[in-house]
């Protein structure tokens, strides 16, 4: 088993909370991780990067190599482009179709789909709708990680422990709810891969 992952978005999306879900799951699994993360200018809206490696052999680089992701996991659809030479050609790209337009020439949003779409795996959702649908608008890391989690070989109930790791200190009613934004996610990629 190996799984490379790119996890691309912009700061205040929860790109690293994703990381931690999946990182989490691995290692309760009994999976070697390596993880590398980029995020300097995060707190301004800047990118937010972060290369995971599982495998259930030895690891000895935490960067992906271009032409080797599995999936890039995307929580906005220009950072999704943005690392496409690290797909492979079996990889897929699970994206959320909504914009955080941080920059003043931002490209038109039915381009950036455009490309998405040529992407012969992929699975692009409207990730806030999602989240509001569950009582959570600020859960749309989850529902993403809940859609890739469908090409991640690792048992979905790792998943869930990793939510419950991550978000237990603020309370059983928002455990609760990024639980079932988690869980929409994975139902959506079942239902349109």
């Amino acid at each position: 088993m190996k799984c490379n992952i790119v996890l691309a978005g912009v700061g205040g999306q929860g790109i690293l909370s994703i990381a931690t879900v999946i990182g989490y799951a691995a290692v309760d699994s009994g999976l070697f991780l390596k993880q590398a993360e980029v995020h300097g200018m995060s707190q301004r809206g800047g990118a937010v990067l972060s290369h995971l490696r599982i495998s259930d052999k030895e690891i000895y680089s935490d960067l992906v190599p271009e032409g080797r992701a599995d999936l890039i996991i995307s929580a906005e659809p220009m950072e999704s482009l943005r690392y496409l030479p690290f797909l492979s050609k079996e990889g897929w790209i699970i994206t959320n179709k909504n914009p955080f337009i941080n920059i003043p020439n931002y490209p038109a949003i039915e381009s950036i789909l455009a490309e998405v779409e040529k992407q012969p795996h992929h699975i692009s959702f409207d990730g806030d709708g999602i989240a509001k649908n569950t009582g959570n608008a600020r859960g749309v890391n989850m529902v993403i990680a809940g859609a890739a989690s469908v090409f991640i070989d690792i048992p979905f109930e790792k998943m869930k422990e990793g939510v419950r790791f991550i978000f237990n200190r603020k309370g059983e009613d928002i455990v609760n709810k990024n639980l079932m934004a988690l869980e929409e996610g994975r139902k959506y990629a079942l239902e349109h891969r």
